[in-house]
């Protein structure tokens, strides 16, 4: 009666462990998709902004975070000097810039 215990109980240490295993493997796949649904897509929105931010030139039309349309007159190492109406110059952060219009657009509006 002893020995036949024994192995019952053997048996359930050996299946404890898989079965451990397998209680991560939902939160694994989990991790999976979050990193393809939003972290991948995220990063590669980043690296466009950035990418369109450091090619940002003189006479391009842009729109900031805050919607101001405008076009660029002087760029700098952080910032950008907008010239939003005939002689009225703002300066703004790169990083304000949100958009890079096609050109043109701004005598249309």
């Amino acid at each position: 009666m002893f020995i036949s215990n024994a192995y019952a109980q053997a048996a359930g240490a050996g299946a404890g462990a898989e079965n451990g295993l397998m209680s991560f493997l939902p939160l694994v796949l989990m991790f999976v998709v979050l990193y393809f649904v939003m972290i991948r897509p995220q990063m590669k929105r980043q690296k466009e902004q950035r990418a369109m931010i450091d090619a940002l030139k003189k006479n391009d039309e842009v729109v900031t975070v805050g919607g101001v349309i405008g076009r660029v007159t002087a760029v700098s190492e952080s910032y950008v000097t907008l010239e939003i109406a005939d002689k009225v110059e703002v300066k703004v952060q790169k990083n304000a810039v949100s958009v890079v219009l096609p050109s043109g657009t701004i005598k249309s509006a």
